[in-house]
């Protein structure tokens, strides 16, 4: 697979509220793939973007999940600063052959329409203000 084969991905994970540009990719010759990016943490819509890419990427259905997974990363914190400079989050396929426009359409399928709409993320807590 081609890091091309990212473009697609990238392009709709940039629309979500929260996710920072500069969203790094990586291929492997087995045909696993993975994207890093980070999150500004001091946006209000900052931990439901991770729980909504925790749900669909992580646990969308008990009998059936997707072969990725959504995880933190973190260089040493007592050497690098804290989350808001060096914390990053990463979506890795682990199953060869699970294309990245698979998941986008999962994705695309699950989360807030459109996307990069801020008011369709309105949350319960919000609404009940």
């Amino acid at each position: 697979m081609s890091e091309g084969a990212l473009d697609s991905l990238t392009d709709f994970l940039i629309q979500i509220p929260a996710i920072e540009p500069g969203i790094d990719r990586g291929t492997a010759p087995d045909g696993l793939w993975w994207v890093k990016f980070s999150i500004d943490i001091h946006h209000p819509l900052a931990w439901q973007v991770v729980q909504e890419l925790g749900h669909v990427v992580n646990y969308l259905s008990v009998n059936e999940r997707l072969p990725t997974t959504f995880y933190p990363v973190s260089p040493p914190p007592y050497l690098n600063g804290g989350p808001a400079e060096c914390l990053a989050w990463v979506i890795e396929a682990k199953q060869s052959g699970f294309a990245p426009a698979t998941l986008k359409q999962w994705l695309e399928g699950r989360l807030p329409r459109p996307v990069n709409d801020l008011s369709q993320w309105a949350t319960e807590e919000e609404d009940e203000d």
